[in-house]
């Protein structure tokens, strides 16, 4: 993924290739249209060069002072005002500078011409003015159009920022939820088996290592998802009652493959909270896979609402991991969940990353 510092970069590379481009044209223009009999002299491309300066002072009088002190600030008049006497002044100057020099061949031959009647003067100038209001249309485009890259990158670069805070919000709730969740059924085991909790607390120590250390990166290797995955059912297993039948396939061939953290853990920790009964027969059907492109998770499992007076984890796991997956994939993931009579069915998929993101 492109960062927001290299796309400003590019986009100002662009705008410098165009730039070069543009005034690359202008300046080979009598080249490539000169008389192939006659060709262009030296002296006549000079006063060419001569008029362009009054084009390059206009444009770029434009693109870094007019537009700026009086354009943006909506003075129109005197933004007006300003152009035209600096393109009199240009006119004027170019004119006196292009009499000190040698006559090109046209000049010469306008010299030998009768003397124009004086409206000519007038229309001379009347002409020039409007191909000064051209450059200084072009310049406002540019301008204009270089602003709005500017504000499209800076809302772009806050877009990300303000998704990043929220991505981390969201983690940081996941993260006592998780806690939550998991000393609530090591509380539950000591009372029946000591040594069980004993071993639970053990595990759940690596458990914590993955959540507040190894997950803090924006991605991480499938691997290390499932193994964490892994990790974390055998620790449930241990609480289990013997009526429940719990069933497992978790399986990576893509190993190299990325993925962002704690995804599956709230559905994982979903099946187990209303999918197991202490006095009923019940079930817990996991399936985890990942391929080249996608990882997919699959779990269904009996089901047995919580009463009102459970807030364990106070329901925000489905609803965080939803917010987690619209930030992180946009539409570019399948979620789906649902009871079917006494039977939960939740499926997941998602997509996968060629590495993993520091």
């Amino acid at each position: 993924m492109i960062k927001p510092a290299e796309d400003v970069k590019t986009n100002w590379r662009w705008r410098l290739v165009l730039m070069i481009a543009g005034w690359g044209v202008l300046l080979t223009w009598p080249f490539v249209f000169a008389d192939k009999d006659n060709g262009i002299s030296w002296i006549r491309y000079f006063h060419y060069l001569l008029g362009m300066v009054i084009f390059v002072a206009i444009y770029y009088a434009n693109y870094y002072y007019f537009i700026n002190r009086f354009l943006i600030r909506k003075q129109i008049l005197f933004y007006a005002l300003a152009n035209l006497l600096f393109s009199l002044t240009l006119l004027m100057l170019v004119y006196l500078l292009g009499s000190l020099l040698p006559a090109s061949e046209d000049i010469a031959m306008l010299k030998k011409m009768p003397a124009p009647p004086p409206f000519s003067l007038f229309r001379f100038i009347c002409s020039s003015l409007v191909v000064c209001a051209f450059v200084c249309a072009i310049s406002v485009s540019a301008r204009m159009t270089s602003r709005w890259y500017a504000a499209e990158d800076e809302r772009k670069e806050l877009e990300r920022s303000r998704s990043e805070a929220e991505l981390q919000n969201l983690k940081s709730q996941l993260n006592p939820h998780f806690l939550f969740n998991t000393l609530n059924n090591i509380y539950s085991m000591i009372s029946f088996s000591p040594e069980g909790a004993q071993s639970a607390v053990h595990e759940l120590s690596r458990l914590l290592r993955y959540v507040l250390y190894e997950s803090s990166a924006a991605r991480v290797s499938v691997e290390q998802e499932f193994d964490f995955v892994r990790n974390y059912v055998e620790l449930m297993r241990i609480r289990l009652p013997k009526q429940v039948e719990l069933r497992t396939a978790i399986n990576c061939s893509s190993p190299h493959l990325s993925v962002a953290p704690l995804l599956f853990i709230a559905l994982v920790e979903n099946a187990f909270k209303h999918g197991v009964s202490s006095d009923r027969q019940s079930f817990i059907h996991l399936e985890i896979s990942a391929d080249d492109a996608w990882a997919k998770c699959e779990i269904i499992n009996s089901l047995f609402p919580k009463d009102d007076g459970d807030k364990s984890g106070s329901g925000i796991g489905i609803a965080n991991l939803r917010k987690r997956l619209d930030l992180l994939y946009g539409e570019k993931y399948v979620f789906s969940f649902g009871a079917d009579g006494c039977t939960w069915r939740c499926l997941l998929r998602i997509p996968l990353s060629e590495r993993a993101e520091p």
